[in-house]
């Protein structure tokens, strides 16, 4: 069993859509970056990458190159559950929380969770998501970005209990 921890954050920007957990989200400001700056998903690469002990999501997609410019960050999640899971590695769980002021993302989880199930080839009860605020502390609470906490647990295959 392995477990792997993924953190990022983005600034909030005029002019971008804002895409979490591979959904479009309505709001007036989008996140800031070279693909299309889907934190949630990024901390989910990180953490399944972390889990494995494969580097992070710099390695493998860089700001610099221009393939991944305005990319879906569901096709760097596939790529990289691509990679892990030939090494025999399966989910055992997810577990993610998106830390934003605004918008208010509690109609979207389900969508996002559904993108997250599919992609990692599992069942919507091994995908756990949570948004919440900081009561306005900081720069998430100030509303200038948003942040992504991911944790996951991997099995082998012959390590995946039978009651998951």
């Amino acid at each position: 069993m392995r477990i792997g921890l993924g953190f990022d954050v983005h600034p909030l920007v005029e002019g971008r859509e804002l895409i979490l957990g591979g959904i479009k989200v309505p709001y007036e400001r989008g996140l800031d970056g070279h693909s299309d700056a889907d934190v949630l998903l990024h901390a989910l690469v990180d953490a399944l990458l972390g889990a494995a002990a494969l580097g992070d999501i710099g390695q493998y997609f860089p700001p610099q190159d221009p393939q991944w410019l305005g990319i879906s960050s569901l096709v760097l999640l596939k790529e990289v559950w691509d990679k892990v899971s030939r090494l025999g590695y399966r989910v055992g769980n997810v577990d993610a929380v998106l830390v934003a002021e605004r918008p208010r993302l509690a109609p979207y989880l389900p969508a996002m969770r559904e993108n997250i199930a599919r992609v990692l080839e599992v069942g919507l009860e091994q995908v756990g998501l949570k948004a919440t605020t900081t009561e306005g502390l900081g720069f998430t609470g100030r509303g200038e970005g948003i942040a992504a906490f991911v944790t996951v647990l991997l099995f082998l295959d012959k390590e995946i209990p039978r009651d998951l």
